[in-house]
């Protein structure tokens, strides 16, 4: 079989750090090739080499072709799609580009509507899967022979994903080539035909799916597929772990009061939102004691990122009152000040699009603890590089740029920036989904045993089983369950946990 995309002896080196070593790797046309491995181990690198695309400075040996026109997915779709513009004046220009006029069918394909109420819409007001649906649509536009996916099901519902799933079987079925960079590997055994397994830029196992994940024969793919299938009880006791704490961080002031006692941390009362004339959100009531954890769950476009958006003062809210310890909190997150910001901090799904590319990791989280915390440089560069290097990210990675950092690279840094300010309430939107299965685990380790409180949104079941107390279903804009993660999770009742 002729491959469609060959890569052979790759290898790509910036200054001394080697990215690629040696990499093989084909896809043949109608193949699923899933390309598997952690967090900075070479996979986008090697994805967009197959694009003719090599970080800045690079030194680069062995070859990279495709044989006809490839489309590429990428992984953060709010980075990828302008703000300024509606959908429908977007695809249409795109479409008109590739000789295509029919931009409606490659939206049905990706399970998204064209009617004109969608199509006036801008990318900011699709949740983070409709965002990722749409660029499939944007990607089938051009009649590829060969899809890059990069982390496609990422932050995506159940539902949504196994859609997905279907719609890249689809595109195999058609005789597309299609090479999916994926973490979940429960979406690649579903979905791949083969798979290559990298670690630290060198492929260290490769074969069929079924094959490598029954029977892996490297010690890191073991250790990824281990991960993945590893119980994660909750901890009995709510202790930090690995000494990250927000009050304990090196060169913090003494701890803010915690509040009234027996009082509730954070109250939500009949709050309502809407995204220009369209209603997202409808009286949505909810308490989260100090030190729990809230998880919400719901499919795409069910309105939980636009309720943490309201909660962090980044959308105003039409109805309703957030209490912060009793306290009302001010609806914008201009007139909340620097005591107020810090009180409530949100790590963003898209970790890359809330870093400045132009400047250094380090110097961006340390800056947190300065203007937050009122920290002198010194003091807050030795506590953003102590917490960065508890979370997994030494100093000598976070003197680069965001450009040289994977996406669970920077999610880790992004949840250090969020730590370092000290908050009350940390909001955490979809933070494991860019995340490989061991680093997944770590990370969850220390959201469950944070003494902050904390509301994370998740596709997830397992995330929400492993951090939350309790557990709060949205469905089109409304609150349809909400009780103990063990009674919601364990035996649901609205249909979309199903």
């Amino acid at each position: 079989m002729n491959p469609v995309a060959e890569i052979a002896a790759l290898s790509v080196t910036v200054g001394d750090r080697p990215l690629l070593d040696a990499v093989d790797l084909r896809v043949g046309a109608g193949e699923i090739v899933a390309l598997v491995g952690g967090s900075g181990s070479g996979k986008t690198t090697t994805a967009l080499a197959l694009f003719g695309e090599f970080p800045p400075g690079a030194e680069v040996r062995g070859s990279a072709r495709v044989a006809g026109r490839a489309a590429f997915v990428p992984q953060h779709p709010a980075a990828a799609l302008d703000p300024v513009r509606r959908i429908g004046s977007a695809l249409r220009e795109l479409a008109r580009h590739h000789g295509n006029s029919d931009a409606g069918t490659a939206l049905h394909r990706a399970h998204l509507p064209d009617d004109r109420r969608f199509l006036r819409r801008f990318p900011h007001q699709l949740s983070g899967g409709q965002q990722q649906r749409l660029l499939i649509a944007q990607a089938l536009l051009g009649d590829p022979v060969l899809v890059v996916a990069d982390e496609p099901t990422t932050g995506q519902d159940p539902v949504t994903r196994a859609a997905i799933v279907d719609e890249l079987r689809a595109l195999r079925a058609a005789g597309i080539a299609v090479l999916v960079l994926c973490h979940d590997l429960d979406v690649v055994r579903a979905l791949a035909d083969r798979v290559t397994v990298l670690d630290q830029g060198r492929v260290v196992e490769q074969g069929p799916v079924a094959a490598v994940f029954t029977a892996p024969a490297a010690e890191y793919t073991r250790a990824l597929v281990a991960a993945q299938g590893r119980p994660h009880p909750r901890p009995e006791v709510r202790a930090p772990r690995a000494g990250i704490r927000p009050e304990g961080a090196v060169g913090a002031p003494a701890a803010r009061a915690d509040g009234p006692v027996g009082g509730a941390r954070l109250e939500i009362s009949g709050l309502a939102a809407l995204h220009h004339r369209d209603t997202v959100l409808t009286g949505i009531t909810l308490t989260v004691e100090p030190g729990t954890c809230l998880g919400i769950v719901g499919r795409s476009g069910s309105g939980k990122t636009t309720l943490a958006r309201c909660l962090a003062g980044l959308h105003t809210p039409a109805t309703g009152t957030i209490r912060l310890d009793g306290t009302p909190l001010p609806r914008t997150i201009e007139a909340r000040g620097r005591s107020g910001i810090a009180d409530v901090q949100y790590v963003f799904q898209d970790a890359a699009g809330s870093f400045d590319r132009h400047r250094p990791i380090l110097d961006q989280i340390a800056r947190t603890a300065i203007r937050l915390r009122g920290l002198d440089t010194a003091q807050a560069r030795t506590a953003a590089a102590e917490l960065l290097e508890r979370l997994g990210l030494p100093e000598p990675a976070t003197a680069r740029g965001p450009a040289h950092l994977s996406g669970g690279e920077l999610q880790r840094a992004a949840l250090a920036r969020a730590l370092l300010a000290r908050p009350r309430l940390l909001i955490a939107d979809e933070i494991t989904t860019a995340l490989d299965t061991v680093t997944r685990a770590a990370i969850l380790d220390v959201l469950a045993g944070l003494d902050t409180t904390r509301v994370v949104i998740a596709h997830d079941l397992a995330v929400l089983a492993r951090v939350a107390d309790t557990v709060a279903v949205l469905h089109d804009g409304r609150l349809v369950e909400h009780g103990t993660a063990a009674a919601v999770l364990g035996a649901p009742r609205h249909a979309s946990l199903a």
